[in-house]
């Protein structure tokens, strides 16, 4: 049986971690590479790097501080934000990433998830996307709006249509953010993972909303999610007390959960 996933995530402004509430507001929080290399000490699966501001500034993603992050940590490690091409993707991998998201870029040119997953695999390639609730049915069946730049701008397109096409294409891996419950610590949108799970067939990551044990409990209990990004938990200055991540590997293993020890 396949482990469940821990991932911490870093959304990264000027090389340092910082933290924000439905994808607002960001606290600072320490220097990137000195928190990936507390986090790998500590005995979490993946880490996730995003630039969470190098799309809406329309550049490039912040290669210095990839390098220094790759530096410290010896587990899957995930880059995106600024990436447009495919020299971008060769620059994220040479700098020390294994896998490269893709998300705003991929809204406006879904040719890159096809052309990433050719020149370097479908499992290097993971479609991020952030998604927020509307009321809409008839533009959005699925009742969830794609969004890019940071959550500042409205796509226009349903979010599971999306991911679906994604994996047409040929994204390896979903990472769903929802931008409703990003911050709140009020647990994951599992009727937005249930719906996922009943589209694609490759790896989902849920993002967004957790801020105790249980959630992650009712996450890998009552959907298939198959990773869960748990930033907050870890290291949110909002928290009331932070755990880690051996704490919460361990009480998953007495719920009967399978993750790494």
């Amino acid at each position: 049986m396949l482990t469940k996933r821990l991932i911490a995530c870093f959304d990264i402004i000027g090389g340092r971690v910082t933290k924000a509430v439905q994808f607002q507001d960001n606290i600072d929080v320490a220097p990137a590479e000195e928190l990936a290399g507390v986090m790998y000490d500590s005995g979490i699966d993946e880490l996730i790097f995003y630039d969470v501001t190098a799309s809406a500034e329309k550049r490039s993603i912040d290669i210095d501080t990839v390098k220094k992050v790759s530096q410290r940590v010896f587990i899957p490690f995930t880059v995106g934000g600024g990436i447009k091409d495919l020299e971008d993707m060769y620059r994220a991998l040479k700098a020390g990433a294994e896998k490269i998201s893709v998300d705003s870029m991929a809204v406006r040119n879904p040719q890159i998830i096809y052309d990433g997953a050719r020149a370097f695999g479908s499992q290097c390639v993971v479609l991020s996307t952030q998604v927020k609730r509307t009321p809409d049915r008839s533009r959005f069946p699925s009742g969830y709006e794609v969004y890019i730049d940071g959550a500042r701008q409205a796509a226009g397109m349903d979010a599971i249509e999306w991911i679906k096409r994604g994996q047409e294409l040929g994204a390896g891996e979903i990472c769903l953010n929802s931008i409703d419950n990003d911050g709140t610590l009020a647990g994951y949108d599992l009727n937005l993972m249930k719906l996922a799970e009943d589209s694609v067939t490759v790896p989902l990551i849920a993002s967004g909303g957790a801020g105790e044990p249980e959630h992650l409990n009712r996450l890998f209990t009552e959907t298939q999610a198959q990773a869960a990004i748990i930033s907050s938990m870890l290291y949110s200055p909002r928290m009331k007390r932070n755990y880690t991540v051996s704490e919460l590997k361990s009480w998953l293993l007495d719920k009967g959960i399978n993750v790494r020890p």
